[in-house]
């Protein structure tokens, strides 16, 4: 492997005087090799190489972007110390490593069958109607094409599937968006393989040089500098709060503003409902505690709040979780910076009148954490809203309600989140649609009787939600809705039939979904 140098276009470059390496979790100890932190030259680099490419790129059609996603998933499948890598950096066991491979190779391959169909575009068709009065009609055509260069931020939690080839380089690339990724600096090993892998593909199938780089850095500058780069023209981005809303203001700062899609944390809030607890308490105090502490509470959906109103099944389930989460053994987190943070959380939580409920098991003398369950009132929120607040890590707090109303006012109190669950008998949600009706207005993703940590890469998928939880609402992303994000509708007005591309042009070459005079027309079936 190149150690510790930048990848920029089909070149590698190490001017860069500042060097960090990645560290092993659970020692603390640093890992080899160390690597070079991008310099601002080597970000304009990469930034003009971007914008040159995307001249070219932007035209390639969906079967070309296809194959050069499919053999992006085929160069990481052969990558061999991919997930022992990875490993080293993250302290994440080899099986969830070898399934988060899956997904992102599962995902580069839903995103090439996606373009390759070609109906993401969205083609519209108004054709001119000349004779109409008082006056006529011209030809209207609207299909979305790419936005530009797109800069890329890389998860913690995910060194993979929300990574360098995660679902928005993915759907940047799909999109027919160059990529420029600013690698993690929790993994930099892990990120620097597949950026390799990506650059592999490309030189295999031949987009032009620039369509992909990589650079390295955990200074807050190298991000400010990929944002406020004139020739950046969108950014994705998976992390805290503080960093998307940082990159947000950045972004909304600039000569030329740009769309920043910043998913920056939810505590998913459950709600539980009395004959459900009645009925399943055990069973759902099982799930609950397994979603908690699932990759040890360090998933963007973990459940960080639960709900319950007041009523005799409130006890018994309580003790069922409690017992449940004792045990569960502790886990390590994947970097320091993360555990001092859950940590400081808990503290923050006790600070503001919250109360120890349960705490899991957890190894002495090592850097493991314990899972905890702390407990306040729907009194206490509203006066220390911060209750509600997501602490990032194993942790979810319980917040009881005491009647009906109390719980819907909670509701309401709520801001923007990834998800909101309830759990509920036929009976329960019949009673409590007004909850329902609340919480749509709360979460990007509804969930009725499960749990909201897993999110399949599907079509209908929607990872996203109201602020705090993202930069914007109206996008995901994860499924192949993500591609919108990086791209814009374009009107082509009284075009001749030769100079329209193939999606809009009279004969339908493509052969793909067009809305023409207002109807949508297959011309697959016809």
């Amino acid at each position: 492997m190149l150690a510790g140098v930048q990848l920029i276009g089909y070149s590698t470059s190490g001017l860069g005087q500042v060097t960090f390496t990645g560290h092993n979790p659970a020692t603390g100890a640093a890992l080899a090799p160390s690597f070079r932190q991008a310099t601002e030259a080597e970000i304009d680099q990469a930034a003009q190489l971007a914008h040159q490419a995307f001249a070219e790129y932007r035209r390639w059609t969906g079967p070309q972007k296809a194959a050069f996603l499919e053999q992006i998933a085929e160069e990481i499948l052969a990558l061999e110390p991919l997930i022992a890598t990875a490993q080293a950096e993250t302290a994440l066991p080899e099986a969830r490593l070898v399934g988060e491979r899956g997904r992102t190779v599962g995902q580069l391959r839903l995103f090439a069958q996606w373009v390759r169909q070609g109906h993401w575009v969205g083609a519209r068709i108004d054709r001119a109607l000349p004779q109409r009065q008082p006056l006529p009609r011209p030809d209207l055509r609207q299909m979305l094409v790419p936005l530009g260069p797109v800069a890329v931020f890389g998860a913690s939690n995910f060194p993979l599937a929300f990574s360098v080839a995660g679902g928005d380089t993915a759907s940047a690339l799909a999109a027919g968006c160059p990529v420029l990724f600013k690698a993690h600096p929790a993994h930099p090993a892990t990120c620097q393989l597949v950026g390799q892998a990506i650059v592999a593909a490309a030189q295999k199938l031949g987009p032009p040089e620039g369509v992909f780089s990589l650079l390295h850095g955990p200074a807050p500058a190298v991000g400010a500098a990929l944002v406020q780069h004139p020739l950046v023209k969108a950014v994705g981005f998976t992390g805290s709060f503080a960093g998307g809303k940082a990159l947000y203001d950045l972004a909304a700062r600039r000569p030329e503003p740009i769309p920043v899609f910043a998913e920056m944390g939810s505590t998913n809030p459950v709600f539980l409902l009395p004959g459900a607890l009645r009925e399943r308490g055990e069973a759902i105090a099982k799930g609950l505690a397994a979603s908690v502490t699932l990759g040890v509470g360090q998933f963007c959906t973990n459940p960080g709040v639960f709900v319950t109103a007041n009523g005799p099944e409130r006890s018994p389930f309580l003790a069922h979780l409690a017992q449940a989460l004792a045990q569960t053994p502790g886990g390590i987190m994947l970097t320091e910076g993360i555990r001092q943070a859950y940590g400081q959380g808990l503290a923050r939580l006790q600070t503001d009148g919250a109360t120890p409920l349960a705490q899991g098991s957890q190894e002495p003398a090592t850097r493991q954490v314990a899972a905890q369950l702390w407990q306040t009132s729907a009194q206490a929120v509203a006066q220390h809203p911060h209750l509600l607040e997501e602490v990032f890590g194993p942790v979810s707090v319980h917040v009881a309600t005491e009647s009906r109303d109390e719980l819907l006012a909670l509701a309401r109190q709520l801001t923007g989140h990834l998800t909101a669950t309830v759990h509920g008998t036929e009976a329960d949600l019949a009673q409590y649609t007004d909850l329902l009706d609340v919480l749509a207005t709360k979460a990007g993703r509804l969930i009725i009787n499960g749990f909201p940590t897993g999110v399949e890469v599907s079509h209908a998928m929607v990872h996203g939600g109201p602020y705090p939880a993202t930069t914007d609402s109206r996008s995901t992303s994860v499924g192949t809705a993500a591609i919108a994000r990086f791209a814009r509708p374009l009107c082509y007005q009284d075009f001749p039939n030769h100079l329209l591309p193939n999606e809009l042009k009279d004969e339908n070459p493509l052969k793909i979904w067009r809305l023409e005079e207002g109807e949508w027309i297959n011309y697959k079936m016809t």
